[in-house]
């Protein structure tokens, strides 16, 4: 069943893609702004060499499925997913979540509970509260996401372009750990996503999961790379494995916002024996 539906909007439904491959333990990988599923292809591929299961989604807006007007924030992210592990049954599954996608993870367990759920992950993840305050001194201001929105608005076709810069590093990655034929796919997937779900994510991004986090009970993976020029490394992953009790912290060396595709392996590393 590749869709499953969690809404309408007028005469439409709202329809949430996935992929399912592989047996056994059941994975599922939430992919970062502005991609879709397909940014886990190298970790599907270890995952299910290595035994599992592994269902990707694309989040609402974006990839394949539905493109509503609303609906692009936390509360219904986590629904989102909720609808899509009781749809497909899962149970003891797994879950990993690349950077909105590790703000999937903590919603949906600080609002849904662990019952299902063996083990997260997050990889470069978003949470726990990316607006800068004056608790938060090492988080981004608020005219910087009023930039961005901006500038997604007037051109967003031009912002892809150097958003992938920083994405992926790319004065340091280009041409030896991601051809440019990658950050084309990376361009064209983040340019066909909902117009009004990618402007829409940009205010979700200071979400405050403070609350959330405290509540996990399972063990917790927080893998975050220390050139992240996204999301910065010390506002989010440290912070996010102070506040997740008992979680396995891991800074992975040079690696920027894109490290599921620029550093796979060191990814894979760490991903695989945590998931067992």
């Amino acid at each position: 069943m590749p869709y499953i539906p969690v809404g309408k909007e007028n005469s439409a439904p709202i329809e949430i893609y996935n992929e399912d491959h592989g047996e056994r333990r059941p994975v599922v990988l939430i992919h970062g702004f502005p991609l879709n599923g397909r940014t886990w292809e190298r970790e599907e591929r270890a995952l299910i060499a290595a035994g599992h299961r592994v269902i990707t989604y694309d989040r609402r807006g974006f990839g394949n499925s539905g493109r509503p007007s609303t609906g692009y924030d936390y509360d219904t992210f986590a629904a989102d997913l909720d609808k899509l592990v009781t749809a497909l049954d899962l149970r003891d599954f797994d879950i990993a979540g690349h950077s909105m996608g590790g703000g999937e993870i903590a919603r949906y367990l600080g609002a849904y509970g662990s019952e299902r759920v063996r083990r997260a992950a997050i990889i470069s993840g978003i949470p726990p509260y990316l607006l800068k305050t004056d608790q938060t001194p090492q988080a981004v201001p608020q005219e910087v996401f009023d930039q961005i929105a901006g500038a997604l608005t007037a051109d967003r076709f031009a912002y892809f372009t150097e958003w992938n810069k920083n994405f992926f590093n790319l004065d340091e990655t280009l041409g030896n750990r991601i051809s440019e034929e990658v950050v084309r796919d990376a361009w064209n997937t983040a340019v066909s996503a909902s117009p009004a779900g990618t402007i829409a994510c940009v205010a979700t991004w200071h979400t405050d999961f403070r609350e959330d986090l405290p509540k996990i009970d399972i063990p917790v993976l927080v893998m975050h790379g220390t050139a992240d020029r996204i999301l910065p490394i010390e506002a989010c992953g440290a912070r996010t494995h102070e506040l997740i009790k008992g979680s396995e912290y891991v800074p992975v060396e040079g690696a920027g916002h894109g490290l599921c595709w620029t550093h796979a392996e060191e990814v894979n590393e760490h991903l695989v024996p945590f998931l067992g």
